[in-house]
């Protein structure tokens, strides 16, 4: 890989955060222990790559280099890409993980310290992978300054209302069986909270929308055991480190059959993905007009009388 695609000569992050809320060594080892039953429960992963794809394919243009960010991600397996990009790398945490994709130009990177050149990407493209980065906002902008000028970022990432029953009865539990609390599943960012980092991020024409899928499961241990199987377990810096014990899960699972079962019995989960895109901005885009400037007023396009201020409306 030449010095244009590496940042050894341009340096692209910002200094190390000094709070961090996710423990990204553990995000990195509970990829790895996925990585051999993955195919089982890839869903989620294939379903958003889908839609990120069937977004991209609206967009009538070619992308000589592009990175996905996430060996779990179907994107590189996607045969369609030959038509539209040109050299495409995969980028994940360690260099273990290319086993998600042995036949992709991979290596191994930190969305945290993108290794990645200013002004060296056309595309880039992240599923499902943003939500464990300790600095988003500082990930969205060396994101946007690796692009060229007019280059996209489009990715998907889980939202605010993923998992919410699953936290609501463990907190629950937890504080009956061993009277404390303690964090078990990940914080997520809502539609608002993305659109303002991409907005912060420098990013022109953000957006964002989101769509929320319900799963269905046997039991609450059924979806967690989907969730390690995933990759996603808990990786909170603060996380208790002591195993909570039997009767706290069992705890757990009763309040969950009983306030989110389904007249089958089986429970219910959400997922909700936000699906954010931007682009690095370049003067050929379409720019918000300025205050003041519109040709036409409301009143006309209302086929209305104008009343100016101070006026007084005429019978």
């Amino acid at each position: 890989m030449d010095d244009k695609v590496t940042s050894k000569h341009e340096p692209n992050h910002p200094p190390v955060q000094e709070y961090a809320v996710f423990d990204r060594d553990r995000v990195a080892c509970m990829r790895v222990r996925a990585c051999s039953g993955f195919a089982k429960h890839n869903f989620l992963f294939e379903w958003a790559g889908g839609e990120l794809f069937d977004r991209l394919a609206y967009i009538k243009r070619t992308y000589p280099r592009a990175v996905v960010l996430g060996a779990r991600s179907p994107l590189p397996h996607a045969g369609q890409w030959k038509e539209t990009i040109g050299d495409l790398f995969v980028m994940d945490l360690l260099p273990s993980l290319r086993r998600y994709c042995p036949d992709a130009a991979y290596l191994a990177g930190d969305e945290e310290f993108f290794p990645f050149a200013s002004n060296s990407l056309d595309l880039v493209l992240s599923c499902l992978g943003l939500h464990m980065v300790n600095d988003l906002p500082g990930a969205l902008v060396q994101i946007r300054r690796s692009l060229k000028p007019d280059g996209l970022f489009s990715g998907a990432m889980f939202g605010g209302e993923t998992l919410h029953e699953l936290r609501a009865c463990l907190m629950e539990a937890e504080s009956e069986v061993r009277d404390g609390i303690s964090p078990r599943v990940a914080p997520f960012a809502d539609k608002q909270q993305a659109g303002a980092l991409l907005q912060r991020a420098g990013y022109a024409l953000p957006v964002v929308d989101s769509e929320i899928l319900t799963v269905t499961y046997d039991s609450a241990f059924r979806l967690m055991d989907d969730l390690r199987g995933m990759g996603e377990g808990n990786a909170i810096l603060v996380r208790d480190r002591v195993w909570p014990g039997k009767a706290f899960f069992a705890r757990a699972a009763e309040i969950y059959q009983n306030r989110y079962a389904e007249p089958d019995g089986r429970i219910r989960a959400s997922f909700e993905i936000l699906f954010l895109s931007g682009w690095s901005p370049h003067e050929s885009q379409q720019k918000p007009l300025r205050p003041g400037s519109a040709e036409t007023s409301l009143a006309e396009a209302l086929s209305t009388t104008e009343i100016k201020t101070g006026e007084k409306a005429k019978p």
